[in-house]
């Protein structure tokens, strides 16, 4: 399925997540590989989480995660992830802990670009993404 322009922007930054996942899991000294997965989450990672649960989420039509198991994920995922990252950029990760982070990562993309993304383009009508698309692009520039 092709995804729809709302969520276009999302996905552009899931493919720079997948290559920071893919430093992570092939990394062999912990600081380099810290440096430069630091830079991608101040810069991208981070707002990225807080556009997708700020943003996406309450204009996705989709139930909250009391109700509905893949919000749920999402966030309990989001919150795992910002767990490992932390532990990462105190400097306290084994290059183990920066494979785990890599395949965690990859995990949580695939999971919101198969299952996630198309549930809520199946949801919403072409005025909905339209709203959307425009509440995301003002969050991205606002940061």
């Amino acid at each position: 399925m092709k995804r729809s322009e709302a969520l276009i922007p999302l996905s552009h930054e899931h493919h720079h997540a997948l290559f920071q996942a893919k430093l992570l899991r092939d990394a062999d000294e912990v600081v380099p590989a810290t440096a430069v997965f630091r830079k991608f989450w101040e810069k991208e990672g981070a707002l990225h989480f807080r556009i997708e649960e700020e943003v996406l989420l309450p204009g996705s039509g989709l139930d909250g995660p009391s109700s509905d198991e893949q919000v749920a994920r999402l966030l309990d995922e989001h919150l795992q992830i910002r767990r490992r990252v932390g532990r990462v950029l105190a400097g306290d990760a084994s290059l183990e802990d920066l494979g785990e982070l890599g395949e965690a990562l990859t995990a949580h993309v695939r999971f919101e670009e198969r299952d996630l993304f198309p549930r809520i383009e199946a949801g919403l009508d072409a005025g909905q993404l339209a709203e959307l698309a425009e509440r995301l692009k003002l969050a991205e520039e606002d940061g």
